[in-house]
């Protein structure tokens, strides 16, 4: 069975990092799990063998559910394992765990990762923890591990913390992509809950701060948001006029926030 270069398949082979991905989960006896993009199940394998109560599996690739359902056959016998046809973009979140807290673990198509995050974390139902398997560059954005903050990472961190648990390197999978992988663990059970209003301009102050990059961050404000008294701001909160954009931590972004408030 070949995997499909239009829906960005790469099947995971390495049983370490498989085995790597799980533990990350700290996966419990009433934990449902929900692992997007099965492919051949090698992953789902080892999510079987924890303490999960259930897991959910969503394949976008009509012809790996026959090849799936053949191979946990037992597990979906008991609905331990429920078996989804479809793509996880088109699914409401709030409708599929109506009750359920849920955790979710997957190795995921590098092409939908930014989707696959902002929809997760920006859902009224999120995951306690998401543990995914992405592109390293892209977890080590996410994690700002060159101390320079971006749109992304202070995206993510608005809504959990984020670690890199695990490095993969390209021939762990088949076929064997051009990158590196990671596996990046995102915690949102003990993040503070914002009210709508303060999300909205918290995004709406992150993008215009990196309207340009390169430029002082306190111009860029100063030009869109032409009505406040930035220069008063900053120094109420003792930030540095001078300061760009990508060298602020989240701190000082949710603290200019409330000043809009």
């Amino acid at each position: 069975m070949k995997p499909k270069k239009s829906l960005g398949q790469n099947f995971l082979t390495n049983k370490k990092a498989i085995f790597e991905i799980v533990k990350a989960g700290d996966i419990e006896e009433r934990d449902t799990i929900l692992e997007i993009g099965p492919g051949k199940g090698a992953l789902t394998e080892e999510l079987l063998k924890s303490s999960a109560k259930k897991i959910i599996a969503i394949e976008k690739d009509k012809k790996l559910i026959p090849f799936l359902t053949e191979k946990f056959i037992e597990e979906i016998k008991t609905s331990r394992l429920i078996l989804i046809e479809g793509d996880i973009l088109d699914f409401e979140i709030e409708k599929l765990f109506k009750k359920d807290s849920y955790k979710l673990i997957a190795n995921i198509p590098y092409y939908i990762t930014g989707m696959i995050i902002e929809k997760f974390l920006s859902a009224t139902k999120k995951p306690e923890k998401l543990v995914l398997l992405v592109q390293k560059e892209v977890a080590e954005r996410i994690v700002a591990r060159d101390k320079k903050e971006s749109i992304l990472s202070l995206a993510v961190k608005f809504y959990g913390n984020p670690k890199i648990i695990y490095k993969v390197s390209a021939g762990s999978f088949f076929p064997k992509p051009k990158v590196d992988s990671a596996v990046l663990k995102i915690e949102t059970d003990n993040n503070v809950v914002f009210k709508k209003e303060f999300e909205e301009r918290y995004f709406k102050l992150i993008k215009k701060s990196f309207s340009h990059k390169r430029k002082v961050m306190l111009n860029n404000l100063k030009k869109e948001y032409s009505e406040q008294d930035w220069d008063k701001i900053f120094e109420k909160l003792g930030l540095d006029k001078k300061v760009r954009a990508e060298d602020l931590e989240i701190e000082s972004f949710l603290n200019i926030t409330k000043e809009l408030i």
